[in-house]
Parts: C-alpha cells; sequence; structure tokens
C-alpha cells in the first residue's frame, strides 16, 4: 500500500505563491513512488499579488486556497482540515508564497512569524515522528519551528553566482539551526527530526537537475515514512 502524503501549498506562481515547476516536480515523483497525495493550502489572503510579467505589483486580492486550486486541479482542502494522524508524511514545495503567504520571511527574515495552521501541521508531523519534505526556501518553516534542527537550502557562499541567496544559510544558523551545504540534486537528511530538505530554485540551474534534486527529496521521505 502507498504511502498517504499530505503536500502544503501557498497559492499558485512563484513570485507570490507556490513555485509551480516544484509542486509538480513533487507531484510526480510521489505518483512515480506510488504514493497517495491529497493537497492542502491555508484559507487565508495573500500577502501581495505580482504580475509575473512585469514583474510588478498588482493592485487586487487573491486568496491562497483558491489560487492553489489551480494547481492542485480543484481537488484541495483548506489547512486547518488535515490531520497528521491520517497522513505518513508533509511536504511543502517553495516559491516565494511561503515566505509571504505561509510565513513572514520576505518581511522579516528570521524574525517572521509562521501561520499559525502551517506551525500546528508541521509540530503535528513532528511530535508523531513522521517525516516532513521541504524544498527551496520553504526549510525556513523548519528553520523556525524547530531550533536545532538540519536543512539546506545549496551552498551558504554565491558559489559560481549559482546561489544568489546564500545569505538565508546564515540566517537559519542565527536561528540555532545547522545549515548542510547541497548541490542541487541532493537533499539532506536530518535523521533526528526526520526533516529531509533540497534547495531546489535557491540554486540557478537547469531545470532537470532541480527536477532530480526535488526527487531525491520525496525518495528519502517515502523511505522515512
Amino acid at each position: 500500500m502507498g504511502k498517504r502524503v499530505a503536500l502544503v501549498l501557498a497559492g499558485c506562481g512563484v513570485f507570490d505563491g507556490s513555485e509551480i515547476h516544484e509542486a509538480s516536480a513533487a507531484l510526480v515523483h510521489l505518483s512515480r513512488g506510488g504514493a497517495e497525495v491529497k493537497i492542502f493550502a491555508p484559507n487565508i489572503e495573500q500577502r501581495d499579488v505580482v504580475n509575473h510579467l512585469k514583474g510588478s505589483p498588482a493592485e487586487e486580492k487573491r486568496n491562497v486556497l483558491v489560487e492553489s486550486a489551480r494547481l492542485a486541479r480543484g481537488n484541495i482542502q483548506d489547512l486547518a482540515e488535515l490531520k497528521a494522524s491520517e497522513f505518513d508524511a508533509v511536504i511543502f514545495p517553495g516559491g516565494f508564497g511561503v515566505a509571504k503567504n505561509l510565513c513572514s520571511w520576505a518581511v522579516d527574515g528570521k524574525n517572521c512569524t509562521v501561520n499559525e495552521h502551517v506551525s500546528s501541521t508541521l509540530q503535528a508531523f513532528h511530535s508523531a515522528k513522521k517525516p516532513i519534505g521541504l524544498c527551496c526556501i520553504s526549510p525556513v518553516l523548519a528553520a523556525k519551528v524547530f531550533p536545532g534542527c538540519e536543512v539546506t537550502v545549496g551552498q551558504d557562499t554565491n558559489v559560481d553566482g549559482r546561489f544568489p541567496d546564500a545569505e538565508t544559510a546564515s540566517a537559519i544558523a542565527e536561528l540555532g539551526c545547522k545549515h548542510i551545504c547541497k548541490n542541487v540534486n541532493e537533499s539532506h537528511v536530518d535523521k533526528a527530526n526526520k526533516i529531509v530538505t533540497t534547495c531546489a530554485f535557491m540554486c540557478k540551474a537547469p531545470l532537470h537537475e532541480i527536477f532530480d534534486g526535488i526527487g531525491t527529496m520525496v525518495q528519502e521521505v517515502l523511505k522515512l515514512a
């Protein structure tokens, strides 16, 4: 019987929601791994809306759950309804929506707050000793909720110009967590906390390498489940 995995989205679109390629990659690898997936998102207003063509703010309001439903093909539930007891693992794709809607990292950095339903979901899976998968910027959620955990967002220096957000690793360390440097096609497993992370689009890399890295994260999550 396949593992039951909850996938948590943060909207639709890299600049104000979930990164679409990361969400799709996670779903493909979960499907290949025989997992039964249900998708969730918080029923809240987005922090902002970005015109992805122009890269500038748009004067409108959107709902995170409604926008996430685009990626879920309409088959999605309110994150408030997620029960960790019904799943073997949870995975969070990245995208700026994680740093804007699931927490306030985009504005407050390491002093951010985490959405109550996101925090309670993470804590519920952690308390039940069930694995948590995070990619791109979403490892900052674990760093904020679980001081002392180990995560990766890639490298802690801008190696060959491929890691322009390398300072995120320093902020994670300032939260009392250990940042592990990894390449884009790798993931890191914090065995003590059952947290699996990979950097995805935190690295400027070809899409297939990002896809492969997310694959290693999904595989490790399913192994731990």
